[in-house]
């Protein structure tokens, strides 16, 4: 008995979920793409790029392709496709949830809500800030185009008019705490502006702002749903092989 799965994914997490199904004769996968990253990290099952035309077309391609499960792997920022996914697969649903990042005592944390609000909370005097958001995440920053933006992408962006001082840095993580230390003193890095996505790819910049006692401006996710999630590739598979023996034992 095969159990057909669709990932949504985009994480690294979403990666490692699919390469550890690859080869399994108990799951056919499919890893779907939104198209937004130009030079995607791939697994080695069947992929397919694009979107699916909200919940309803997600729903018939559900229906159609007669989907045991929809695993939702992607960003925690990807509101929009978490959102259809809740709306087309209901009981089908599984989410692979990366718990946030929680502040220390040695850390120096402003938490803003939204990418406007990390904006306004840049310091007032002209200041060299990294910033982490994302290549279409950057158009609040061009409001306080005092400063210098060290912006790290893993495509070049479209520069937003009004944003002046800035230098591009293009890289995909993850990346090791000795070398976002390295980063950050070779160009005078002042502040830290990201978003709490969570898991342990991207925290070596939250270890070397606290490391070299910087500011960090932190973008939260939006509140995520509890029903069917799971915080590790370990417990989905587990969650996996529990209903893939539920499935065989139903069509005995």
């Amino acid at each position: 008995m095969t159990m057909k799965l669709l990932i949504l994914g985009g994480t690294a997490q979403a990666v490692q979920l699919a390469e550890r199904l690859a080869g399994d004769a108990r799951f056919a996968v499919t890893y779907s793409l939104a198209g937004r990253t130009e030079t995607p990290r791939l697994p080695p099952v069947p992929t397919r790029i694009g979107g699916f035309g909200g919940a309803e077309g997600l729903s018939t391609y559900l229906r159609e392709r007669a989907i045991d499960v929809l695993i939702d792997a992607t960003h925690p920022f990807a509101e929009r496709i978490s959102a259809s996914a809740r709306a087309a697969a209901g009981e089908l649903l599984i989410v692979l949830h990366r718990q946030k990042w929680l502040p220390t005592q040695e850390d120096r944390w402003t938490e803003v809500a939204t990418l406007e609000a990390a904006a306004s909370a840049l310091p007032a005097s002209p200041s060299r800030v990294l910033l982490t958001v994302g290549r279409q995440s950057l158009v609040p920053f061009a409001t306080r185009a005092g400063h210098h933006y060290v912006i790290r992408v893993i495509d070049p962006p479209v520069i937003p008019p009004g944003m002046t001082g800035f230098e591009i840095l293009v890289g995909r993580g993850p990346f090791l705490l000795a070398g976002e230390i390295a980063l950050m003193r070779q160009h005078q890095i002042e502040c830290l502006v990201t978003k709490n996505s969570g898991g342990e790819a991207a925290f070596a910049k939250i270890e070397a702002a606290r490391a070299l006692g910087l500011p960090v401006i932190l973008v939260t996710p939006p509140q995520a749903s509890s029903a069917g999630a799971f915080i590790s590739v370990e417990d989905v598979m587990s969650e996996l092989v529990r209903r893939h023996e539920s499935l065989a034992k139903r069509s005995v």
